[in-house]
Formats: C-alpha cells, sequence, structure tokens
C-alpha cells in the first residue's frame, strides 16, 4: 500500500488547527466546498466538492486537540477505506501537524496527483491560519 505523509508547522494555536480538520467550518475554509458532521468517534461527515463527488467519511478518531481521522467510505475508488488525518503537537508558538492520508491501494496516476494537490491544499490551510487568507473554493489548486 502506498501513504502520503506531510509534515510542517504553522503558527497558530493547537485547539484552533485542530478545529480546520475536524470542523465542517474549517474545512470548508481550506479543502471542501461544503461540509457536514461531528467531530465524534463513529460520525459521519458529508464532503461535498461537486455533484460528482459528494463524499462520505466515518470519524474513526478524534482526540481534540491532539488527533482526528476519517475513513473515506464512500469516495473515488482508489480512496476507499483510506484514512486522512492528523496528529497535533505544540512547538513553541506554533503548531506541529503531521498529516497522512493512508492506506492507499498502490501508487499509482491518482495517488500522485493527491500527493500534489495535498500538499496545495495544506498550503492553503496554513495561509487561512497565518494571514487569514481564505481562497474560493473554485481556485484553490491555482493559488
Amino acid at each position: 500500500m502506498a501513504d502520503i505523509i506531510q509534515e510542517f508547522t504553522v503558527r497558530a494555536p493547537q485547539q484552533r488547527v485542530f478545529e480546520m480538520f475536524a470542523t465542517a467550518q474549517g474545512l470548508d475554509a481550506w479543502w471542501t466546498k461544503n461540509s457536514s458532521g461531528s467531530p465524534a468517534e463513529g460520525a459521519e461527515y458529508r464532503l461535498f466538492f461537486s455533484p460528482d463527488s459528494d463524499w462520505r467519511a466515518k470519524v474513526t478518531r478524534s482526540t481534540p486537540p491532539w488527533a482526528f481521522e476519517l475513513l473515506m467510505t464512500e469516495a473515488h475508488d482508489d480512496w476507499r477505506n483510506t484514512r486522512v488525518g492528523c496528529e497535533l503537537s505544540p512547538e513553541g508558538d506554533r503548531t506541529r501537524v503531521r498529516f497522512y492520508h493512508i492506506g492507499w491501494p498502490q501508487a499509482g496516476e491518482h495517488w500522485r496527483v493527491s500527493c500534489y494537490c495535498w500538499a496545495m491544499y495544506l498550503r492553503l490551510l496554513r495561509r487561512y491560519l497565518e494571514h487569514g487568507e481564505l481562497v474560493p473554493y473554485e481556485k484553490r489548486l491555482d493559488a
């Protein structure tokens, strides 16, 4: 199996970073077009990107403000049953983020594209937290 792992720091409180991964409002600021869900283990999230990409995920880990994880239950075939999550830790006035998307069936073309896209989206998360920069959904991969 192939995995995607990104590590970086962000100049923001750990709780605020956790909320960006674990709340619908947070996800909508940097990843999804529209989402809904509760950051409680066992809860379902709706992750809407377009009519063709209206996905679902189940919360499999929620330990505020330390860790959050979603099991992708309805998504692209190679995303189904993968896990998207983060582990957070304080580092001075910053928060260290260990982001992961694990359990890919293979390191194929979609995995390679997703490696790039995750880096771009995580950059937007950081820009939002550090500078208040909110990029409209339709322009996120061009920012």
